[in-house]
Parts: C-alpha cells; sequence; structure tokens
C-alpha cells in the first residue's frame, strides 16, 4: 500500500506488461496492477500522472452513494457552492428554514416532516442561494458582451447545467448549480450567453469562449466532475 498525492493506493505485482488502475465502489478504493519488475518511483510517477482523473473517478463514486441515501437525516454530506457540509437536522415547530453554520448545513423543521418535504425545503434555499448569486454575474457579463438577458429562470433538468433559448434569449439554470464551486456557475452564464452568438458548440462558439474566459475549459472539467442529481 502507497499513500500518493493523499490517497491511499494498494499496489499488485503481476505478470502483466501495462499498468491499470480501478477505482472501485462504493468507497473509491483504488488499485494499480503493476509489472513485477517496476519499482516503487516508476509506480508513483505513473499514479501522479493520473491522479485527476482518480480523484474525479474518486468523487463520482462517493457522491453516487450518497445520492443514493440521501433521506436528509444528521450526518449527511451535502455541498455548498463547492463545499462539502455536514447535514444537522434540528427538531422546529415553525417556519422550515435552512441555514449554513461553519462546516454544518443546519434543517430547523418539524421531526416528523415527510422526506420529500425536507427535499422540498432544500430545494427552496438552493434556488434562493443561486437568486442571490445570479443577478449580479449577469449584470458582469451582459456589460462585458455587450448584451441583454432580457429573462431568466431555475429549474431541475436531468442532463444539462443550463440551456438558451435563440429565439427569445431567454436563459435557464440548474438549480444543481448551487452545489457546485461559483467558478462553475459563472461557466454556465458564460456559456449559455455565448448562444447569442453562436448556436452550437463549433469553433466560432470555442474562440469567443477563448476570448470571454481563458480558463473555461478547466472550469467545465470541475462541474462535471460530480453527475447531475435529480429527483
Amino acid at each position: 500500500m502507497l499513500t500518493i498525492a493523499g490517497v491511499e493506493v494498494d499496489v499488485v505485482y503481476k505478470d502483466v506488461k501495462n499498468f491499470n488502475i480501478r477505482v472501485y465502489p462504493p468507497d473509491g478504493r483504488v488499485r494499480i496492477s503493476v509489472p513485477r519488475q517496476v519499482g516503487e518511483a516508476r509506480v508513483r510517477e505513473v499514479v501522479e500522472r493520473r491522479m485527476p482523473w482518480i480523484k474525479q473517478r474518486r468523487i463520482r463514486i462517493l457522491a453516487a452513494g450518497q445520492r443514493s441515501g440521501f433521506d436528509l437525516v444528521d450526518g449527511e454530506v451535502h455541498y455548498v457552492w463547492g463545499v462539502p457540509l455536514t447535514l444537522k437536522v434540528i427538531d422546529y415547530d415553525g417556519r422550515a428554514l435552512v441555514e449554513t453554520d461553519g462546516d454544518y448545513l443546519v434543517l430547523y423543521a418539524k421531526a416528523d416532516a415527510p422526506v420529500e418535504k425536507r427535499h422540498g425545503y432544500l430545494d427552496r434555499w438552493y434556488r434562493d442561494e443561486l437568486r442571490s448569486f445570479l443577478p449580479e454575474l449577469i449584470a458582469k457579463w451582459e456589460h462585458k458582451l455587450g448584451v441583454t438577458v432580457p429573462l431568466w429562470k431555475l429549474r431541475r433538468m436531468k442532463t444539462r447545467w443550463g440551456s438558451c433559448n435563440c429565439k427569445t434569449r431567454h436563459l435557464c439554470f440548474n438549480v444543481e448549480l448551487a452545489k457546485r464551486h461559483p467558478d462553475c456557475l459563472e461557466y454556465v452564464v458564460v456559456h449559455e450567453m455565448t448562444h447569442y452568438f453562436e448556436r452550437n458548440h463549433g469553433e466560432g462558439f470555442k474562440k469567443r469562449m477563448d476570448l470571454a474566459l481563458p480558463d473555461w475549459r478547466a472550469r467545465r472539467t470541475l462541474l462535471n466532475a460530480t453527475p447531475i442529481e435529480f429527483r
């Protein structure tokens, strides 16, 4: 067993010619099959080169495991603007509310509130978070790109982070964006507004994105590191 870049890697020496790295559910365990004659230094070099992929794969596996068991009870991990927070549920007879408190995401709700109601409370809070961020962000890029966004709205979408109706120029953003790093939200805003100039994702679109947001590819990779959750 080796620890490389903070990740424990199970090293198995076998009669193989090539390195083979696998990340296993449900806990993201990493295992690498290595030719018998290879030394530790070479193993570390190979794993370090593949570490971005390994970490992305682990995030996907861990997130998938969490999504399958979200009952909104104490101890669950939920993301807010890319930061993992531990959920704390407090019995509360008044109107349900959600807030962050240090490393915690706190849900105040009646103890007997059904799971779907709890999800509704959290969904409403995520929407409010986006509504607090988006107006200033959209105004910023309206000025930079020399355009006007006549209408934008929030929706839960199964496969898309955002959409642009090129005819009406209306924009739509996935509520899940409130769980991702703010850089991801800005990427989606610029992406959808760029569709005002380019309908598809061809070279013209990419050139405009390069000029407006040079690191947009890195932001896209960060955004897609975990799949969209949909209820």
